[in-house]
């Protein structure tokens, strides 16, 4: 999500004010003594107060002036004052304006407040004839939309779930190899963004390198093998760097070993889980309780969400939506210990799932908080209707030890 849906935008190109010429008239009816041309008022254009006008814009954008109004530039580049008009048509050059099709919650102009609909009078100051219509683009009040292309996104979840379907139950070692491609794909979408956004050079070649050991490394020698892979993957980004100039050299490393942990360590987990007996079904019931719950949280919050979670973070959470993950996660976990895992119960997976739905929601706050800071919506664009592979890792990453290390509690290593 850009930067500018939190905060005032940058001035557009061309945008300036009028020149100094000293205090400014008093806003309002003119006072004795002063010119009156000064306090001439822009027609007022009714406001519907839908979504994405400027009485009912989007919850998060501060594009306006408190009033509702915004200023207009003219076609000459300058703001324009209400005294202005162009001198072939008449009509104001500038000021403020009201009503539809200025200031949608993306920050695109959807129409105009006297134009044709096509945000033409934003280069011409324009008053038409049918300034009080709304503009024909304008979004419809009361109505939900999902954002993306569900019917992509849903395609690419089949063939991702058939994937993993077909690797995890027909060959173990070959599940391992869909965790490594997944974490190198994963740590270069991460450390493009940070050179990108950031002109951070996190080294790439001993993260993958490191990564991929430490899947190996779990799946065949456990939570030991696991941790000395992470030193040495974290000692071989220190030693990489050092090859190039020592500026920002602790940013650099800092930021590799940072994604060393958060995205191939985290992964780990599950080829720890992998490695038990009944390891399929344990990273299956992994993996369905995190769907499970992601999918409750959208499902409810879309239909009943009404309070925000984190606004300042992640705009789309509610409150609804964490208590619709929490209990489509417990249910689907009391279903999957009961009958998937080896000696477990249907109150174990009651805890399960709760652990479930707060890890995962915390996973995903945590990437959209590093997406804020980076001015993305999304990490990648591999997935149509997803993203990238980490904005699909975000709620499984830290998921990953937390319903491990449940596992050995309740029903041991294997």
């Amino acid at each position: 999500m850009n930067d500018s849906s939190w905060g005032a935008p940058p001035p557009s190109a061309g945008f300036r004010g009028p020149p100094d010429q000293g205090p400014a008239a008093p806003a309002g009816p003119a006072h004795e003594g002063g010119d009156a041309s000064q306090t001439r008022r822009m027609p007022i254009v009714s406001d519907p107060g839908g979504p994405g006008s400027l009485g009912g814009g989007g919850q998060d954008d501060d594009r306006h002036s408190p009033g509702g109004r915004q200023r207009r530039p003219d076609h000459h580049g300058g703001s324009g004052r209400p005294d202005q008009h162009d001198p072939s048509t008449g009509a104001p050059m500038g000021g403020y304006v009201e009503g539809p099709g200025y200031g949608s919650a993306d920050g695109h102009v959807n129409g105009s407040a006297g134009g044709a609909g096509d945000g033409s009078a934003l280069a011409h100051g324009g008053a038409g004839a049918d300034a009080q219509a709304p503009a024909a683009d304008a979004p419809r009040s009361g109505k939900k939309r999902a954002g993306r292309d569900l019917g992509a996104a849903i395609g690419v979840g089949l063939g991702l779930g058939a994937v993993v379907l077909a690797s995890l139950f027909v060959y173990k070692p070959v599940f391992v190899g869909v965790i490594v491609v997944a974490v190198v794909v994963g740590l270069w979408e991460l450390t493009s963004r940070f050179a990108e956004r950031k002109d951070i050079k996190a080294p790439l070649v001993p993260l993958a390198v490191g990564g991929a050991a430490m899947i190996v490394a779990g799946y065949v020698r456990g939570a030991d093998g696991a941790w000395v892979a992470m030193a040495l993957t974290a000692l071989a980004v220190l030693v990489w760097r050092m090859t190039e100039s020592p500026h920002d050299y602790l940013r650099d490393v800092t930021a590799g070993v940072f994604a060393a942990f958060y995205v191939p360590f985290l992964a780990t987990f599950v080829a720890l889980m992998l490695a038990a007996d009944d390891g399929p079904w344990r990273v299956l019931t992994f993996l369905l309780l995190t769907v499970v719950s992601d999918t409750g949280a959208y499902a409810v919050g879309w239909r009943f969400g009404t309070h925000k979670l984190a606004p300042r973070i992640s705009p789309g959470k509610t409150r609804e939506g964490l208590v619709g993950a929490i209990a489509f996660a417990m249910a689907a976990g009391a279903l999957c210990m009961q009958f998937l895992i080896d000696d477990g119960t249907w109150w174990q997976g009651l805890l399960v799932g709760l652990a479930v739905a707060t890890s995962a929601t915390l996973g995903d706050l945590g990437e959209s908080m590093m997406k804020r800071d980076l001015g993305i919506k999304d990490m990648g664009t591999l997935l149509p209707g997803h993203g990238g592979i980490m904005d699909r890792l975000d709620s499984l990453l830290p998921t990953a030890p937390v319903v491990w290390l449940l596992f050995v509690v309740f029903v041991g290593a294997g």
